[in-house]
């Protein structure tokens, strides 16, 4: 089937893909109340072929979220629920002996899908963290020497608990890297919180999405379009160079003992550019930039010991930075 081709035929329109990813925020509203930024950054991520980390507090509709982009999208989705015990081959398959055969073969693991949410995956040792590096980057999982590509599209969408660290296994700074964005989920405003209430008591079943409403509006072929279409976004030699001030700033910044590496600013300015297409433009802006920079950088910095201690944030010295960064006219 091409690739530009939906299940119905139709062909993939840059225009129809847009508005079709726009309707994404109404379709899973309604199953999840605001968070209209990590649905964006999500969105952001499939069209630049990354990944994501959520970090929030438990909740607050991390799963929910995840799995309502991908009924929205018409998409597969599989969660694994990361625990101390839990083995690489838990998550990539592995062989099986089929005694009618007297033969191995792979039975697929979860990782095997559009969407795989990761759930509290600093709660497993390295060595199962790091089974996932491999889907990531290549696209692919190898087991027993033979490579098995993954599904396109593909996302790790993972979650954090930032307030509970008893038990649990800091993402190494070489793997938070992988991840195109950080996003944080908030806890929900006063009126957010009634209207999530409001729906329970009407009936609401997180579980059955269906009974909720959502539809799908877009799907691969409308992605495979929008990828084509943020490919041939502009970006002007005073862009890049403000993308590269920018991540060189955070080295020489006296808060940070880690900047912004090159795949950072080359994450920043893949982002930049799918945000640009998805407001209406074919050429990407220093607001595009900014609008950008805390969720792509945010988790590729480490903070000094003494400057944590004063209060400072990863997100502060990036705003600080853009405050000082002059900005192309």
């Amino acid at each position: 089937m091409d690739p530009t081709t939906d299940n119905a035929g139709n062909t993939g329109d840059p225009r129809r893909a847009r508005a079709s990813l726009e309707a994404l925020r109404a379709e899973i509203s309604k199953a999840v109340v605001g968070q209209d930024p990590a649905v964006t950054g999500l969105v952001v991520a499939l069209l630049c072929r990354g990944h994501v980390l959520l970090e929030g507090v438990p909740g607050v509709a991390k799963t929910l979220l995840v799995r309502a982009l991908a009924s929205a999208l018409e998409l597969d989705t599989k969660r694994v629920q990361f625990t101390p015990d839990l083995m690489p081959s838990d998550i990539t398959g592995s062989l099986v002996y089929d005694t009618r055969t007297a033969e191995f073969s792979f039975q697929p693991g979860p990782v095997f899908t559009h969407l795989l949410l990761a759930d509290e995956i600093n709660r497993t040792p390295p060595k199962t963290q790091s089974s996932l590096l491999e889907a990531m980057e290549e696209r692919q999982v190898t087991v027993d020497g033979t490579p098995r590509p993954l599904p396109d599209p593909f996302l790790v969408a993972a979650t954090q608990n930032p307030v509970e660290y008893e038990g649990t296994y800091p993402l190494p700074e070489a793997q938070l890297d992988r991840f195109l964005l950080k996003l944080t989920i908030p806890l929900p405003s006063r009126q957010e919180e009634i209207d999530v209430l409001t729906r329970h008591a009407e009936g609401f079943d997180p579980r059955d999405l269906h009974a909720a409403g959502i539809r799908p509006v877009a799907g691969p072929a409308d992605l495979e379009a929008a990828r084509a279409a943020v490919a041939e976004t502009t970006i002007s030699p005073e862009i890049t160079a403000y993308v590269v001030d920018i991540c060189r700033a955070t080295r020489e910044s006296p808060s940070l003992t880690l900047g912004v590496s090159p795949r950072g600013a080359t994450a920043l300015l893949a982002t930049a550019r799918a945000w640009a297409w998805l407001t209406g433009r074919d050429y990407v802006i220093p607001d595009d930039v900014k609008a950008l920079a805390l969720p792509t950088l945010r988790h590729r910095v480490q903070l000094r010991p003494e400057a944590e201690m004063e209060g400072v944030t990863a997100d502060s010295v990036i705003n600080a930075i853009l405050t000082h960064v002059p900005v192309p006219r």
